[in-house]
C-alpha cells in the first residue's frame, strides 16, 4: 500500500511539473503589452490596449500607423498570417509534410508567388512605402517575442521573415475563400446541361423566385416545370456517395445600411456581420488608427486583417463602409482544343504552344516534390472528370490586388466612397456606405471583367474568338444606387440586382435570397431605426423560410400515419415548436432535417449523375429548393424516382430517415434540440494534433442558435465572423462583436475574450475601452 502511495505522489509530482514546464515554456512566446521598445520608427508610437486587448494605435504619420499595426499582428497573430501567405503560395507542406501536399499542389497552378511579385511592381511609391513600413513591423514584432509562437515548437520549425509579397498573397488567399469554386460550378453545370433537355435543364437551375429581395426592386419569374416527361436519367435508381445538393451559399454576410432620415441623430448606419469559417484566433482584429495628415488627426476605427495593413470595415467619422461577398460569376471554364501531342492549343489566331512551368514543393519529412504546370493565355490546366480545361480567373488579372482600399479611410462622403469601385484591388464586393450627413449607397467594390460570352453559367469553347474576356469595366459602367426611396439597403449574397447591372455581375452561386428577404422586410416594417435594431436583426433567427416545410410534415403526419408507424411523439413535438431556430428547439431539428432528407431522395439520381461525371450536386449553381418545391406541389409521377409508387410514400420515406437518422446521432428525439446538432467546432488549426491538452486551445463547444436561411447564420464552425453596427460621427453608439478574440497566444489575457460577448449576443463597444496596457514603440538610436 505503501508503495502505491509513493508511486501516485511521484506521478502526480512529475505530471505538475510537465504542466509547469509547459506553462514557463508558452509564457516564452507571450507578447509585451506595456513598456518600451527600440523600433525602425521616424517617432514614438503608442500601442493601447483596453480590457479585452482592443489596440489603439497613436502615431505622427501613416507609416508609423502601418508599422505600429504590423508590430501588433505579429505579436499576437503570426502563426495565422503564416498560415494565410503559405495557404495561397502553396508551401503548407514545409510545415506539415506530406497531408498538406495535395492541398500545395492545387494551389501551385495559380502561380500567385510569381503573381504577388508582379503585382508589387505596379504599386505606387506611396503604397510601396507603408507596405514596407508594414511588414518592418512584423518583423521586429516577431523579434520582440521571447521565443518564436508556440506553434512553431510543436511543428519543428521556425517562422520565415515577413516580405512585402506576403501581404499581397495574405489578399490572394482571402480571393481563394471568398471565389475559391475554381469552374466547378460551371463543370457541374456543363454536365447537366448535357444530359437534360434544355427546358429541364433550364427548370433544375433558375433563381428563385420565391425569396427574392433585390435590391434595385427588379425581380425574376419563375421558370414553369416542362410539360414533357421528366428525364428518365434523373429518375433511375443509382447509388451516390455524396447525395446532398447544394443548399445555400455558405461564404456569404448580412450588410445593411439606414439613411439618416430614418435615425434618431441623422447620420446613416451601417451594420454588417461577414460570414466565414470561424477558427481560434479568428479572421478579424480590432483596431483603431490615430495618426497626424498634415494639421490634421486621422482616425479610423474597425477590423483588420492580420497580414495587411488596412482596416477592412469600419468609420472613420464620416463615413462608415461594411461588405458581403458579392457572389457573382468570376470564373470562366474554356473547353480546350489541344493537339494531339498535348503540346498546343487552339485560339482565333491559331495554334499557341502550352506554356510549361517546373515547381518544387519542399514537404517537410519526405523528399522533395517535382511538379509541372501547363497554362494557356487565358489561364491554367484544370481538370474536371476526364476533361482537359483552361481556367480564367478575374484573380489572375494585374489589377486584381492593390493597396486602394486604404483610400476608404479617408474618404468624407458616400459619393466619394462609391467611386473606388473599379479601382479597387480585392475580391469584389458589394460595398454599403453610410455617411455623417445621412447618404448611403451600394456598389461592387474589387475588379468586374468586361465579358463576351455565350453561355456564362457552362464550359465555352473560346478558340474561335467569339468567347472573351475584354479589359475591365470603367468607373462609368460600374452599377451603383444611391439614396434609395426607401431610405435603406441592404445585401445578403442573393441576387442584388437586376436587369443591365445583372449581365455584368452574372451568377456565381447565389443565394436563395429568405435571409436577404428577412433582413429587408425586418427594415422596412421598423420606421425609425437605430444601432440597437439593426444588431437584434443581426440576431435574427426566426425560422420563416421553413414554415412551408413544417405545414408539408404536419399534412404528411395524419391521424392514421401518426398511429401506423408510431410517431406521435414525433408530431408532438413538432406542433410545440419549430418556428426558430434555438438551440433548445427540438421541432426545428425535424423540419430542418424532413426538408433536407425530401430534397435528397428527390434528386439521388441528379447527384447519381454528376457523381459518374466526377462532379458533385453540391456545386451546382442554384439551390434545387425552388424546383423541388414547385414538383412538390405538381406531384407528377413522371417526376418521382425509380422505386417510389406515389408522392405519398417518397415524403413517408423522408420523415423515417429523418428521425431514424437523429435517433442514431442523438439517442432519441427528445435530445434532438437544434442545439446538439449545430454545436460549435472553433478550434486552433494544432488543436487536434496536441495530445490530452489540445482541447483547451479551442472555444468552448457551446450549442448554437441559428441556421442558413435567416439573418442569424450559424453552423458549427462557420457563420458571424464579427457583429459591427456604426454611424459615422455617433462611434460612441456602435457595436463591434468578435467570435474568440484578439490574440492567437492562449495565456494571453485576450485569447478569448469576445467569445461569451459574442456568443451571448451582447454589444460590445464599437470603440475601444479605458487604456490599461500600453506599449511605447520609440526610434532606435
Amino acid at each position: 500500500m505503501k508503495g502505491i502511495k509513493w508511486l501516485l505522489l511521484i506521478t502526480v509530482v512529475v505530471m505538475v511539473g510537465v504542466v509547469a514546464a509547459g506553462y514557463v515554456w508558452l509564457r516564452l512566446s507571450l507578447p509585451q503589452y506595456q513598456g518600451e521598445y527600440p523600433a525602425a520608427v521616424a517617432n514614438p508610437v503608442n500601442l493601447d490596449r483596453d480590457v479585452r486587448g482592443y489596440l489603439s494605435i497613436t502615431a505622427a504619420d501613416r507609416n508609423d500607423a502601418a508599422y505600429g499595426m504590423g508590430f501588433a499582428h505579429a505579436q499576437e497573430r503570426f502563426f495565422q498570417m503564416d498560415l494565410a501567405r503559405r495557404s495561397a503560395a502553396g508551401t503548407l507542406a514545409e510545415l506539415f509534410g506530406e497531408r498538406a501536399l495535395a492541398t500545395d499542389i492545387e494551389r501551385r497552378r495559380h502561380r500567385f508567388t510569381e503573381r504577388a511579385a508582379e503585382t508589387l511592381l505596379q504599386f505606387t511609391a506611396t503604397d510601396l512605402q507603408l507596405l514596407s513600413a508594414y511588414s518592418r513591423g512584423v518583423n521586429d514584432g516577431l523579434a520582440s517575442l521571447t521565443a518564436a509562437p508556440f506553434e512553431y515548437t510543436l511543428l519543428g520549425a521556425a517562422p520565415a521573415l515577413w516580405q512585402e509579397t506576403d501581404s499581397v498573397l495574405v489578399i490572394y488567399n482571402m480571393y481563394l475563400e471568398l471565389q475559391g469554386k475554381l469552374g466547378r460550378d460551371e463543370y457541374a453545370m456543363t454536365v447537366l446541361q448535357e444530359s437534360v433537355p434544355g427546358d429541364w435543364f433550364q427548370f433544375l437551375q433558375q433563381h428563385s423566385s420565391d425569396w427574392q429581395a433585390a435590391i434595385d426592386l427588379t425581380e425574376v419569374a419563375p421558370v414553369s416545370m416542362p410539360d414533357g416527361p421528366y428525364p428518365q436519367i434523373l429518375r433511375a435508381a443509382s447509388p451516390c456517395m455524396d447525395c446532398t445538393p447544394k443548399d445555400s451559399a455558405d461564404l456569404g454576410s448580412n450588410n445593411m445600411a439606414v439613411m439618416g432620415r430614418l435615425t434618431s441623430h441623422g447620420s446613416a448606419i451601417v451594420a454588417n456581420d461577414m460570414h466565414l469559417t470561424i477558427r481560434a484566433p479568428g479572421t478579424w482584429y480590432k483596431v483603431q488608427l490615430n495618426w497626424r495628415d498634415g494639421n490634421d488627426w486621422q482616425q479610423v476605427t474597425g477590423l483588420s486583417l492580420a497580414g495587411a495593413p488596412a482596416i477592412v470595415v469600419g468609420s472613420n467619422g464620416h463615413i462608415a463602409w461594411g461588405f458581403t461577398n458579392s457572389t457573382a460569376d468570376w470564373h470562366d471554364l474554356i473547353k480546350l482544343q489541344l493537339s494531339e501531342d498535348g503540346k498546343s492549343y487552339l485560339t482565333a489566331e491559331g495554334w499557341q504552344p502550352v506554356r510549361q512551368y517546373y515547381e518544387t514543393i519542399k514537404v517537410k519529412d519526405a523528399a522533395d516534390y517535382s511538379l509541372q504546370l501547363q497554362e494557356t493565355r487565358w489561364g491554367p490546366f484544370i481538370n474536371y472528370g476526364e476533361h482537359t480545361f483552361a481556367l480564367r480567373w478575374v484573380a489572375y488579372d494585374p489589377n486584381a490586388v492593390n493597396f486602394n482600399l486604404l483610400k476608404l479611410e479617408t474618404r468624407q462622403n458616400t459619393e466619394q466612397a462609391l467611386a473606388l469601385g473599379a479601382i479597387t484591388g480585392i475580391p469584389t464586393q458589394n460595398l454599403l456606405v453610410a455617411d455623417k450627413e445621412g447618404n448611403i449607397g451600394w456598389t461592387p467594390l474589387g475588379p468586374l471583367p468586361g465579358r463576351q460570352l455565350t453561355d456564362w453559367d457552362t464550359a465555352q469553347d473560346w478558340s474561335d474568338g467569339v468567347n472573351f474576356w475584354s479589359a475591365n469595366l470603367s468607373a462609368e459602367q460600374y452599377p451603383q444606387i444611391y439614396n434609395p426611396p426607401s431610405g435603406v439597403l441592404w445585401t445578403a449574397n442573393a441576387r442584388s440586382v437586376g436587369g443591365d447591372a445583372y449581365r455584368l455581375l452574372g451568377n456565381g452561386g447565389y443565394d436563395l435570397g429568405a435571409r436577404g428577404q428577412q433582413i429587408r422586410d425586418s427594415l422596412l416594417s421598423q420606421g425609425q431605426l437605430d444601432e440597437q435594431a439593426l444588431h437584434q436583426i443581426q440576431l435574427d433567427n426566426r425560422a420563416l423560410f421553413l414554415q412551408r416545410w413544417q405545414q408539408l410534415l404536419l399534412e404528411i403526419l395524419t391521424p392514421e400515419v401518426t398511429a401506423k408507424h408510431q410517431l406521435t411523439d414525433y408530431r408532438m413535438l413538432l406542433n410545440q415548436s419549430g418556428r426558430y431556430a434555438q438551440s433548445d428547439d427540438i421541432g426545428y431539428t425535424l423540419v430542418q432535417q424532413f426538408r433536407q432528407q425530401t430534397i435528397e431522395l428527390m434528386f439521388a439520381p441528379l447527384s447519381a449523375l454528376l457523381e459518374q461525371h466526377g462532379s458533385r450536386s453540391a456545386y451546382l449553381k442554384y439551390s434545387l429548393e425552388t424546383p423541388a418545391w414547385a414538383m412538390l406541389q405538381a406531384r407528377r409521377p413522371d417526376t418521382l424516382p425509380s422505386g417510389y409508387t406515389d408522392w405519398s410514400q417518397l415524403l413517408l420515406q423522408a420523415v423515417l430517415s429523418s428521425k431514424q437518422q437523429l435517433e442514431q446521432q442523438h439517442g432519441s428525439l427528445h435530445d434532438s434540440r437544434w442545439g446538439k446538432q449545430n454545436q460549435a467546432k472553433i478550434r486552433h488549426p494544432l488543436s487536434s494534433a496536441i495530445p490530452v491538452m489540445g482541447d483547451w486551445l479551442n472555444m468552448p463547444a457551446s450549442e448554437f442558435a441559428g441556421d442558413r436561411h435567416m439573418p442569424r447564420v450559424q453552423l458549427p464552425s462557420f457563420g458571424q465572423s464579427q457583429r459591427m453596427v456604426v454611424a459615422p460621427g455617433q462611434e460612441q453608439d456602435g457595436i463591434l462583436t468578435i467570435p474568440a478574440g484578439q490574440s492567437g497566444h492562449p495565456l494571453s489575457p485576450f485569447y478569448r475574450a469576445d467569445h461569451q460577448y459574442w456568443l451571448n449576443e451582447v454589444a460590445l463597444p464599437f470603440l475601444p475601452g479605458p487604456k490599461k496596457y500600453q506599449l511605447r514603440l520609440v526610434p532606435a538610436a
